[in-house]
């Protein structure tokens, strides 16, 4: 593919959305809602997420939780390419669970790089059965090359998990949760807490990896992710999802994801 652009391929599989990238692109904070997967193909990228600032190069596997903050620059003057596979989260635990005995705590992509060969290949079967259109039996290839895969990242993962959100932080991200299109202020979220302002701001922070603020903007953003692959008029999708206008909903979207809102839409249909 061309250098500064993004592929997206449509998947057989419901629920399972297939990237190819090659950029230069630096993305600014974001999150989705979705589990991630992928491998670097070429060049290099320094990303910060909650699981602390990593590298990866080519060869290496990258992985995102949903609603993980994260962000990623390309290291050197080339940019870097990659492909990626987005995952629902029920597509994806599923497996896991089936894989782990029902253990909840085993549904999480405990390292955002892994430098394995054995699991990049096996990334990259499970892209190909996925994506290729002449492939035929892509549902049970699907399902095969998944379950070896999660086995694999399951292997080599460690056992360290997140500490418990606090509660009163919980309430006040369910706020935002419940409806990110109505607009929300410190005072009402703090009150909600049960803390002051500044508590809150640090506390939000500290669990979700952004301010109250840029949370509120990246549940809007996935928001309007899904419904401009309905084929929703942007206008329209900016108004409902709380964006001062369709202008102010792309300069976001492009900051977050890499592409206009124009450009995805396109791309879903």
């Amino acid at each position: 593919m061309s250098r500064g652009r993004f592929h997206i391929i449509r998947s057989e599989i419901r629920g399972v959305e297939a990237v190819a990238a090659d950029s230069a692109h630096t993305f600014g904070r974001h999150i989705h809602g979705q589990f991630g997967i992928g491998v670097i193909l070429r060049g290099a990228q320094k990303s910060l997420s909650g699981r602390g600032v990593v590298e990866a190069e080519a060869g290496d596997v990258i992985t995102v939780n949903p609603d993980e903050v994260h962000d990623g620059s390309p290291i050197g003057d080339h940019g870097r390419s990659w492909q990626m596979l987005y995952f629902d989260p029920a597509v994806f635990i599923k497996p896991i669970h089936a894989l782990t005995d029902g253990r909840d705590n085993m549904a999480e992509l405990s390292h955002p790089a892994i430098k394995d060969p054995v699991s990049a290949k096996l990334f990259l079967n499970l892209y190909r059965a996925i994506t290729d259109k002449n492939g035929g039996d892509s549902e049970i290839q699907f399902h095969e090359n998944l379950l070896i895969l999660l086995a694999r990242l399951i292997e080599l993962a460690s056992c360290e998990h997140k500490n418990a959100v606090p509660k009163n932080i919980v309430k006040a991200q369910s706020r935002i949760d419940d409806d990110p299109s109505v607009a929300v202020t410190l005072d009402e979220l703090a009150n909600i807490a049960g803390i002051s302002q500044f508590q809150l701001i640090r506390g939000f922070s500290k669990f979700t990896g952004l301010t109250p603020h840029a949370y509120l903007v990246q549940r809007r953003l996935q928001r309007a992710r899904i419904m401009i692959a309905t084929g929703e008029a942007l206008s329209n999708i900016a108004h409902v999802c709380g964006f001062a206008d369709q202008s102010h909903m792309t300069r976001l979207f492009v900051s977050a994801y890499g592409m206009t809102p124009g450009n995805y839409a396109a791309a879903q249909h």
